[in-house]
């Protein structure tokens, strides 16, 4: 008997997640069926999503996440020993799995055997090569339809999804602006990642900033924050700009009958005729190996950074959660079990 350990949400999150909403459960796995694989976790996701679908399942229940890991034992010739395997079996540190099984209806699910990174660390499937820049990928592409030349802005530019999200806009000859929460992020993005401007918003005008940075107006919004600044943004669009809701982190800890309140969009989208859609990942499952290939391609070029922020422990992957939640980290955060 393999003995186990995971994260179990016992309490829904009332504002910024707490320890004692977890309870760390040990347990035995039982010898494995025919079909199943025992999988050994080596890293682990942590994304704002997590906070989002909190709700999705009745308590208490096992916190789901992307991860990682090396099938230790299989009764699937399909998958066997050493194979890497990228699921959403969550914060544990062994998984059982049934890869020609279903996938469940939580909105996150997805497994897969580990693509070919080139030699890359196996992190990078669950960052940018992964179900983060998977999203950047389709969501810019597909919804802000860019063209060289034109204006995109960035908000949560430093993150997971907005870095590589302004990174593909520079590859598709656009002039690119990012909003982060730090001066050490705006150096990163303008230094390392190429960015034309990068705009602290805690400390800035953004209005003025902005107007300043792209004088000529907006033609693609790439929201991944809400609240005042998406309608600061909005409101600085140009004639049938886009704009893509792909997140809305500012929002997520609010109480969720109280939500904050900004100016309206509605005259900024019916003068400028604008386009606004919402984006959610999973409508694009059967798509995803051609993002993955692509991404993998861009990063082997130098054409993308995949820059990450690890974090080291099974013990440590509530603080990498609540750190990435209040924005310390700078690229994707990962935690290395």
């Amino acid at each position: 008997m393999v003995k186990a350990r995971k994260y179990v949400v016992k309490k829904y999150f009332e504002g910024l997640p707490k320890r004692s909403d977890y309870e760390i459960v040990e347990y035995e796995i039982p010898p494995l069926k025919d079909g199943e694989i025992l999988v050994k976790t080596e890293w682990i996701s942590v994304d704002p999503c997590l906070r989002i679908y909190h709700r999705v399942h009745p308590l208490p229940y096992d916190q789901f996440s992307y991860q990682v890991g090396i099938v230790e034992q299989s009764k699937d010739p399909k998958y066997p020993v050493g194979t890497r395997i990228v699921s959403n079996e969550g914060w544990r540190d062994y998984a059982v799995i049934d890869m020609a099984k279903e996938a469940s209806d939580n909105i996150l699910d997805a497994k897969y055997k580990l693509p070919d990174l080139k030699g890359m660390s196996p992190s990078i499937a669950i960052g940018t090569a992964g179900m983060p820049g998977i999203s950047g990928y389709f969501a810019f592409l597909e919804v802000c339809q860019p063209k060289a030349g034109e204006t995109v802005v960035v908000t949560g530019a430093a993150g997971a999804v907005g870095s590589v999200v302004g990174q593909i806009a520079k590859i598709k000859g656009c002039k690119v602006i990012g909003f982060a929460g730090s001066d050490d992020k705006v150096e990163w993005l303008e230094k390392e990642l190429g960015f034309d401007k990068a705009i602290n918003y805690k400390t800035t005008d953004i209005q003025k900033e902005l107007k300043a940075a792209a004088p000529n107006g907006v033609d693609c919004y790439f929201d991944n924050v809400g609240g005042e600044m998406s309608s600061i943004i909005i409101g600085q669009m140009n004639k049938r700009g886009r704009v893509v809701v792909c997140g809305s982190i500012s929002s997520y800890n609010e109480d969720q009958t109280q939500l904050p309140k900004a100016t309206i969009l509605q005259p900024s989208i019916l003068a400028n005729e604008l386009r606004v859609e919402g984006f959610v990942v999973m409508s694009w499952l059967d798509r995803w190996p051609e993002a993955i290939e692509q991404l993998i391609t861009w990063i082997k070029n130098g054409q993308l950074k995949p820059t990450e922020h690890v974090t080291v422990g099974f013990d440590k992957i509530f603080d990498a959660f609540v750190g990435m939640l209040a924005g310390e980290n700078i690229g994707k955060a990962v935690v290395k079990v």
